[in-house]
């Protein structure tokens, strides 16, 4: 693989699998990344959502045995769940690429994700849903008005659906594993519509690129979900909160310092 295009790809789906679902926000990290390796605009924002494929089939692999059975209760939660984000994503979706998919707005969105991550795992009371199991479609739907907030780039899609499940009183276990249900749906519409509407910018090399992107992703985010799921049993999340306060402290220090031209062609 001598292409240093498919070599952007390779690391920018590593990227993705190790980031997608950890409370760091994904898409900020590939804004930010992609920003480095010059690779931005248009080809990239699709890029970057269509190799979001990838983290979510490891979730389906890592299932297989909830995702293949006859499992009425979690389709219904999951589908409850899709709908907010859905709607406000095809409302929003095209503002919200146009004015805040750049680092100066993910670094923001880095820190105060940080800051909310902080005051809610902190103050949460006894869990009332110790599994997903125990979820009614009320629960699924309350984890989807969280997702909402995902919306906005640097917020991180698996940071609002965890700790806004526990603001609602599901267990950090049972928020973490539906979390990792609920992406499979949203990653899955997402980059279908946005490979569709791209349809006419993608080009041989473009396939390419998301093909390693994809497997790169699946394999990193398989990691993660196998660590992730032993990892809440016995820790909270402000680790993670903390390391995304640090890290928009930093970009943003860089940008008024000169140091980096963050969002420069």
């Amino acid at each position: 693989m001598t292409d240093p295009a498919l070599w952007k790809a390779l690391v920018l789906g590593i990227i993705e699998g190790l980031t997608e679902f950890l409370p760091i926000s994904s898409t900020g990290h590939l804004i930010l990344a992609g920003d480095l390796l010059g690779f931005n605009g248009g080809n990239a924002k699709m890029f970057f959502v269509a190799i979001q494929t990838g983290a979510m089939l490891a979730v389906v692999w890592q299932y297989r045995h909830r995702f293949f059975a006859v499992d009425v209760a979690l389709w219904r939660n999951l589908a409850v769940a899709f709908v907010p984000a859905a709607v406000l994503g095809l409302t929003f979706g095209g503002a919200i690429k146009a004015y805040l998919f750049s680092p100066i707005p993910v670094a923001l969105a880095f820190i105060v994700g940080g800051i909310v991550i902080l005051v809610v795992d902190r103050g949460t009371r006894p869990a009332r849903v110790e599994s997903t199991r125990a979820m009614t479609w009320r629960d699924a739907l309350k984890v989807g008005v969280a997702q909402c907030f995902a919306l906005i780039p640097g917020t991180s899609r698996s940071g609002a659906t965890i700790i806004g499940g526990m603001l609602f009183g599901l267990s950090r276990p049972a928020a973490t594993e539906f979390s990792f249900f609920l992406a499979v749906p949203t990653l899955m519409a997402a980059g279908a519509y946005d490979l569709w509407r791209s349809r006419d910018l993608i080009a041989i090399e473009d396939l390419h690129m998301i093909a390693v992107g994809l497997v790169a992703s699946f394999f990193s985010a398989l990691v993660v979900i196998r660590w992730l799921i032993h990892y809440v049993a016995t820790h909270d999340f402000r680790p993670f909160a903390w390391y995304r306060i640090a890290f928009g402290v930093v970009v943003l220090a860089t940008a008024y310092t000169g140091l980096v031209s963050w969002g420069a062609p």
